[in-house]
């Protein structure tokens, strides 16, 4: 039997500035190797699929403040 896994967004809870956010789907990250990413504001919209490896380099640059603040 296949089963399907569905992306189950969620938005950070940093992400409190007026509706200019991105939705993850980090379940996906173990099935599929991805981790879709898409706007908030635009769930029907298309999502970016993200390999795991290279979003996990991203939110350890943010954390180390590699991008500078907004």
């Amino acid at each position: 039997m296949t089963t399907t896994v569905l992306p189950q967004w969620f938005t950070s809870s940093y992400s409190n500035n007026g509706g200019n956010c991105v939705e993850v789907a980090v379940n996906l990250a173990a099935a599929r190797g991805v981790v879709p990413v898409r706007d908030s504001k635009n769930v029907s919209g298309p999502a970016l699929n993200v390999p795991v490896g290279s979003f996990a380099a991203f939110v350890a640059g943010v954390k180390a403040g590699e991008f500078g603040s907004v």
